[in-house]
């Protein structure tokens, strides 16, 4: 049985959510949709546009966190939180997340022997993405482990709808 956390902070007790490993799996999950949509999205955008694989790369980067911000702001949002409130939980429940999860999963692209280079067609591609943002899931999951069980990242989200 988990013990709920206990911080105290100038004199103030604060208590915060067990942080189980299902609960961190689910948060990074939660991340991991978002960043792939947005990667997905500009990799497929900037291939239609022909553009080259730093313009290309940046797009996806840029879409990951737009589309990992959404959806928890979405969630947020029907919590009845207003929008400003709900922007800044987002940032903070995410951030340092979708950054890890972009760290890994664009390097893993760019050091895979001629991933940068593949089309949405070829295998490569796919091979490639899929084996990156499972790296990705792997490495970013005990970090929000350990944001959650300090009342960080997505145990801000659960204040409002958990």
């Amino acid at each position: 049985m988990q013990q709920q956390a206990q911080h105290v902070h100038h004199g103030h007790e604060h208590a915060h959510a067990p942080a189980g490993w299902a609960m961190a799996a689910r948060a990074t999950l939660h991340c991991l949709t978002g960043c792939a949509i947005g990667e997905i999205l500009g990799m497929v955008i900037g291939t239609a546009l022909g553009w080259h694989n730093a313009p290309t790369m940046v797009l996806a980067i840029a879409l990951a966190f737009a589309f990992g911000y959404a959806l928890t702001l979405r969630g947020v949002l029907q919590a009845g939180v207003g929008f400003r409130t709900a922007f800044r939980v987002a940032l903070a429940a995410d951030t340092l997340s979708i950054a890890v999860m972009e760290l890994i999963d664009n390097g893993v692209i760019a050091l895979w022997p001629s991933a940068m280079d593949a089309q949405l067609s070829d295998a490569l591609f796919w091979a490639a993405l899929a084996a990156s943002l499972a790296l990705a899931f792997v490495v970013t999951t005990p970090l929000n482990r350990w944001m959650i069980a300090r009342g960080k990242g997505h145990a801000v989200v659960h204040r409002y709808h958990g």
